[in-house]
């Protein structure tokens, strides 16, 4: 019997919605989920905001079942016909999780994980070679914190803005004049290159560097490769989940044979984006031991004085604090305007404590310590983290987004794949873009370098509110 999951969120937690008919008290296997969340409740204010994140945070936690329509026996993850005798569990293919929370954990929920936990990306693939785990095949990567996602999700959206703003004055500049004009491309400090406008309208962007040629920044992933927690939170569901949302997939559709429809309403997707763009800001978490406070206050200063912040840029000003569902630069799927009635929160304001801290004229500081731009760290002296051969559409495989700091505190774990234990090591294998840094920070003494790892242990995500 198929279940439709179209229903709203019921209040009385005594019920519970299968197969369309309303049971008390069910007993025996049931899904994880036994309600959904309508967009149109969300969308009218019906469902306040705190049971809309409530909502989404039992959708991160819940470990879902067949009965949820968990897995995808018949499709791979890209929807074509799954290869015989495969699998229904498959780590380097998916599905591999049963829930959001299993991989992102640490500290807690929402967090990161460890090399345990590592996920395989680029491996839509129904070629059988994909069982393998060869980085010919398929790229490993270590599952990466969400907490502050949605000051960085909102911090690359005006990012984006900024960028295209100067593309569409060049065009314009190039059409009136009846010549090319060269831009330089400049947000929030950061530069990404220059680009060439031709009066016909088109655009050179050979000249661009650290985003796509579109300039948008993509955020999510650790090369840059979502635009959204919401995109980020719909593949994510049908690779790692094997759970598929309606806006993805169609309305009261079962692409992959499972027997379950509408697994992930679109109120669902609203939910647990919400959910995840108000988890909390990391921030700081000062010794009280004297010595290591004087360490790693010496060890920030150093930090930026060698040249660790061109990059790992400390801080970042939104110009307006509220994080807003759907992004407008969401890929299209197939309900490309599932959300008609944009829905946010002001980040200063509402969420899990710690938030954005606010500035006077309305904006928030965002202090992620990164410049949410692909970089490679690689060359001929070392390749270390040009350990990925499989490309995303677009993206070179030896260019990843520059890690965010803020959090680094609280890993165990670091690389791309996890295969780091200490920060030393990380920063030890800083090459390419990063040489000119790592040649600064080899020249300190050892104390020094401490001083700057003491530093960088302070960032974390602090206890929940």
């Amino acid at each position: 019997m198929k279940r439709n999951a179209k229903t709203a969120l019921l209040t009385l937690s005594s019920l519970i919605v299968a197969g369309g008919v309303l049971l008390a008290q069910q007993i025996g296997d049931v899904p994880a989920i036994t309600t959904h969340m309508s967009e149109a409740d969300i969308e009218s204010g019906r469902v306040s905001f705190q049971d809309v994140v409530r909502h989404g945070e039992k959708l991160f936690n819940a470990v879902f079942n067949r009965l949820d329509g968990q897995g995808r026996p018949g499709t791979t993850a890209d929807g074509q016909p799954r290869p015989p005798g495969q699998p229904g569990m498959l780590r380097t293919t998916g599905p591999d999780a049963h829930s959001c929370a299993s991989c992102h954990n640490r500290p807690r929920a929402g967090g990161g994980g460890d090399f345990a936990s590592n996920v395989f990306v680029s491996v839509e693939s129904t070629n059988p070679s994909r069982e393998s785990i060869n980085p010919e095949v398929v790229n490993e990567r270590m599952t990466v914190s969400l907490f502050g996602s949605g000051p960085i999700e909102a911090l690359a959206l005006e990012m984006t803005r900024e960028l295209q703003a100067i593309r569409i004055a060049a065009i314009n500049q190039a059409f009136l004049s009846a010549r090319n004009v060269p831009a330089h491309l400049v947000a929030k400090g950061i530069d990404f290159g220059d680009i060439v406008a031709h009066q016909d309208g088109t655009v050179d962007a050979a000249g661009v560097r650290g985003v796509s040629p579109d300039l948008v920044i993509r955020p999510f992933h650790q090369n840059g490769a979502a635009v959204s927690l919401r995109q980020f939170t719909n593949e994510g569901m049908n690779q790692h989940m094997g759970i598929q949302s309606q806006e993805l997939f169609g309305i009261d559709t079962d692409p992959d044979g499972d027997g379950v429809t509408n697994e992930l309403t679109v109120g669902d997707m609203t939910a647990i984006s919400l959910f995840q763009a108000q988890l909390g800001t990391p921030g700081r978490f000062l010794p009280t031991d004297p010595v290591k406070r004087r360490a790693a206050d010496d060890g920030e200063r150093l930090f930026n004085s060698i040249g660790c912040a061109t990059c790992h840029a400390p801080a970042m000003k939104l110009q307006r604090p509220v994080f807003t569902e759907a992004n407008p630069f969401n890929p299209e799927w197939k309900i490309p305007f599932a959300v008609s009635k944009p829905v946010g929160f002001d980040m200063t304001k509402n969420g899990e404590l710690p938030r954005l801290e606010p500035t006077p004229d309305g904006g928030a500081i965002v202090r992620a310590y990164t410049d949410l731009k692909r970089h490679s760290l690689c060359d001929a002296a070392d390749s270390f983290f040009c350990n990925e051969k499989v490309a995303q559409p677009g993206i070179p495989t030896s260019t990843f987004l520059t890690r965010k700091l803020w959090d680094i505190g609280s890993s165990a774990a670091f690389g791309h794949r996890g295969d780091l234990s200490t920060i030393t090591e990380a920063i030890e294998h800083h090459a390419g873009e990063g040489r000119p840094s790592l040649t600064n920070y080899l020249k300190l003494s050892p104390y020094e370098r401490a001083e700057i790892v003491e530093f960088l242990k302070t960032l974390q995500i602090l206890p929940r509110d």
